[in-house]
C-alpha cells in the first residue's frame, strides 16, 4: 500500500528559539522535516445488525484515542451514527448457511471485489472485518497481500467448527480479536496473535437487570408469567423457526394462566413476515405483543426465553434468563454438515459452551419441534428453583466476558497502526 506520510518542512526558524534556527540552517532543507501525525484511515466491514454494534462501539472508542480518523466501509444504522462513511449497508452481507451463501455467490463476489479495490484506493491505515467471515476472511487476506494491516474482530467458532480453520484465518489477520476466553489458546496453538477482550454486551447489560423497570418500559404487570419469543433475525431463520416457536408458546400458553407473550421484532422485515406467520398460528390476537425491536428488554422483563440459536443466547445469559434454545438449518446444509463432519462440538447455545456444561436445554434441527419446545418452557415455568440456580453460574459468566471490551479492542487496533498516525516522530 502507497500512502503519502503528509510531511511538512519546517522553515527558517523564524519565530523559534535561536538554537533550533542555527541547527535547521546548518542542515540541507529538504532533508530536515519532522512528519505531521497522519490522519489514520480505518476501514471496517460489518455483515449484520450485531456486528454493527461492535463496530460502533470500537469506532468511539478509537475516535477516543485518534479524534481526527476517518471510517468508511460495510455498515448500518449504528456505525453511521457513529460517523462511518458506510459505501454499501451491513443488510447486503446478511446471508447465513451453506445453501442461502451459494444462492447469492455471485452478487457477494461481485460486491467483494469492488469493495476491496476501493479500499485499496482509499488506503486505510488498517483494515477490520468484524465477524462475517466468509465475506471478510477474503477481502483482508487480498488486502494484506498488498501490505495493508488487518484484523478481524469477532473470531468465527473454530471451538466448534474444525480448528484448522485458524491458520487461513491468520493468513487473513495481523491479529484477532476475540469475544470469548476459550478462543485465544487455539489460535495460539498456531502461532497467530489473538486476544481476548470480552464481549460488548457483558459490559453493556448490568449485572442485576432491572426486571421491573423493563416491564413498566412494556406496560406488563409485575404479577404475571411472561414468555419472550425470539425465532431469529433473518427471515429464513424466522420462515424455519417461527411456526414451531408460536406453537409452542400456543401450547404454553394453555398451561399457564394469565401468560403473556412479547415477540420482538428485529426490523421492518422482520415484523412483516412475523405478523403473516402470527395470523396463521392459532393464537389470539390479544395474546401477545408485536415488539418494534426492544429484544433486551423483552428478554429482561421476561420469566423464560424462548429463542433462536446464536448471539441472542449470550443476551439471555446475560439478562439473567432462563432459556430453550432452538434452531434449525436449511436440510441440505445440514445434511452436508453431518456427512463431512464439519461440526466438533455437541453443544451449541452460548452459556452451555462457556460454562462447559448443559445449563440451558437445546433442541436442534429435528428435535427442535413444538412439542419438545413447550415441554422444556413448561419445565422452567413448572420448576422456578431450578430457574433460580442459574443465577451464581449465568453471574460467573458474566463477570468473565466483563472486560470492558471495546476499550481493549482499539488498543489492539491502536497497535496495528503506523506511529506517524499516532502523532509520534
Amino acid at each position: 500500500m502507497s500512502g503519502e506520510s503528509r510531511e511538512s518542512g519546517v522553515g527558517n526558524g523564524q519565530g523559534g528559539s535561536p538554537q533550533p534556527a542555527s541547527f535547521a540552517s546548518a542542515i540541507p532543507h529538504s532533508s530536515f522535516s519532522i512528519p505531521v501525525a497522519r490522519t489514520p484511515r480505518i476501514a471496517l466491514v460489518a455483515g449484520e445488525a450485531s456486528g454493527d454494534g461492535l463496530g460502533a462501539g470500537l469506532i468511539a472508542e478509537l475516535r477516543k484515542r485518534f479524534p481526527t480518523a476517518e471510517f468508511a466501509g460495510i455498515g448500518g444504522d449504528a456505525m453511521r451514527a457513529s460517523g462511518c462513511d458506510t459505501w454499501f449497508d451491513a443488510g447486503e452481507l446478511a446471508v447465513m448457511g451453506l445453501v442461502e451463501v451459494l444462492q447469492h455467490l455471485p452478487r457477494l463476489l461481485k460486491l467483494r471485489k469492488e469493495f476491496r479495490q476501493r479500499v485499496l484506493d482509499w488506503q486505510p491505515d488498517v483494515f477490520i472485518g468484524i465477524d462475517a467471515p466468509d465475506f471478510n476472511l477474503g477481502v483482508e487476506r487480498w488486502l494484506k497481500q498488498r501490505g495493508v494491516r488487518t484484523a478481524h474482530y469477532v473470531s468465527p467458532s473454530v471451538w466448534a467448527w474444525r480448528e484448522k480453520r485458524a491458520q487461513k484465518i491468520g493468513a487473513s489477520a495481523d491479529i484477532v480479536l476475540c469475544l470469548f476466553p476459550m478462543e485465544p489458546p487455539i489460535y495460539i496453538r498456531h502461532g497467530i496473535d489473538a486476544r481476548f477482550v470480552g464481549h460488548p454486551m457483558a459490559d453493556e447489560i448490568a449485572l442485576q437487570p432491572d426486571r421491573h423497570a423493563a416491564r413498566q418500559s412494556l406496560g406488563l404487570p409485575d404479577d404475571a408469567p411472561v414468555l419472550a419469543v425470539l425465532p431469529g433475525s433473518r427471515q429464513g431463520e424466522i420462515q424455519r423457526l417461527a411456526p414451531a416457536f408460536f406453537e409452542a408458546a400456543r401450547q404454553v400458553a394453555g398451561q399457564v394462566p394469565r401468560l403473556r407473550l412479547v415477540i420482538p421484532a428485529a426490523d421492518a422485515r422482520c415484523r412483516q413476515a412475523l405478523e403473516a406467520l402470527l395470523a396463521d398460528s392459532g393464537l389470539p390476537e390479544d395474546g401477545y405483543r408485536l415488539l418494534e425491536g426492544q429484544a433486551r428488554e423483552a428478554m429482561i422483563a421476561s420469566d423464560v426465553v424462548l429463542l433462536a440459536s446464536g448471539t441472542a443466547t449470550l443476551e439471555a445469559m446475560l439478562a439473567k434468563r432462563p432459556m430453550v434454545v432452538g434452531y434449525r438449518i436449511s436440510p441440505l446444509t445440514y445434511r452436508i454438515v453431518t456427512v463431512l463432519g464439519l461440526l466438533k462440538t455437541r453443544r451449541y447455545a452460548l452459556p452451555n459452551v462457556l460454562a462447559e456444561a448443559d445449563l440451558v436445554p437445546e433442541l436442534m434441527q429435528n428435535d427442535c419441534t413444538s412439542e419438545n419446545l413447550a415441554r422444556e418452557v413448561l419445565r422452567w415455568f413448572q420448576h422456578p428453583q431450578t430457574a433460580a440456580a442459574l443465577q451464581p453460574r449465568y453471574q460467573e459468566l458474566h463477570q468473565r466476558l466483563r472486560q470492558d471490551a471495546s476499550a481493549r479492542a482499539a488498543d489492539a487496533i491502536a497497535d496495528l497502526l503506523p506511529a506517524h498516525s499516532q502523532g509520534k516522530p
